[in-house]
């Protein structure tokens, strides 16, 4: 399989404190790959520099084997449309309808004009209807988002990252907010679209059960550091109690 990212002694610095400390990793196109760890491990910095915003203090990390870091200009700006993030704040305004927050998976191709036009007249409305049937909520497509529940909100903020159509959807604890049904539901349809849709996924969660039923690989994170990267059926019981333990790091 083609390698979609890969990194070399990645380190991320933030002030004194080092966040990602070499970091050697390669994800392949397709694989759906499970970051876990305690809180402050790192993962949600590791999706930071995977989708390119923020850029690593030491090390290089590829995309498609290209050095993210001499990406410049149209070039990076195309590359980084091929990368969909689902954020843990889900990042929709609330005052809008259904419709703007989806399209707004489009503002990446569309002109000032067009998104400017479409905040009065909703464009590409059965592209939108097609997203929200793929998450199973068309019916909410005029809605306002504010008066929609929690796992609808999720739902709406996949649905945007299916119209932008990314190579590799980068997903940030996209069930923290929900009861364990609605976790299910979410972690059912994410996979099952980047099966269906040959999308690349990599999905931090604090839920061990579902990263060990839903993912192909887990990146163990502690300290900043990769514990373990290994098949989700691999991953033994001590490992999972040192990495979540208060022990040091080896």
């Amino acid at each position: 399989m083609e390698s979609v990212f890969s990194g070399q002694k990645i380190s991320l610095y933030l002030g004194d404190s080092i966040v990602l400390d070499n970091l050697n990793f390669e994800i392949l196109a397709g694989e759906k790959v499970g970051l876990i760890g305690s809180s402050g491990a790192g993962k949600s910095s590791f999706l930071s520099l995977l989708n390119g915003q923020w850029q690593s203090t030491d090390g290089n990390l590829n995309i498609w084997g290209d050095s993210f870091a001499k990406l410049q200009g149209k070039r990076r700006r195309r590359v980084q449309r091929k990368i969909g993030t689902i954020y843990q704040q889900l990042n929709l305004v609330e005052s809008l309808a259904v419709v703007h927050n989806v399209n707004a998976g489009n503002l990446g191709r569309w002109s000032f004009l067009k998104a400017a036009v479409s905040l009065f007249f909703p464009l590409e409305q059965q592209r939108v209807h097609w997203a929200l049937e793929q998450v199973g909520i068309p019916e909410k497509m005029f809605a306002k988002t504010s008066e929609l529940s929690g796992g609808q909100k999720q739902r709406v903020a996949l649905a945007r990252v299916l119209i932008q159509d990314p190579e590799i959807i980068l997903a940030d604890e996209p069930i923290s907010s929900l009861d364990p049904q609605l976790s299910r539901d979410m972690m059912d349809l994410l996979v099952d679209l980047c099966d269906r849709h040959g999308k690349t996924l990599v999905v931090s969660l604090h839920s061990l059960d579902f990263a060990k039923s839903h993912c192909d690989r887990l990146i163990g994170l502690k300290q900043g550091k990769i514990l373990f990267d290994l098949p989700a059926d691999a991953v033994t019981d001590a490992q999972l109690d040192h990495l979540y333990s208060d022990s040091p790091l080896y």
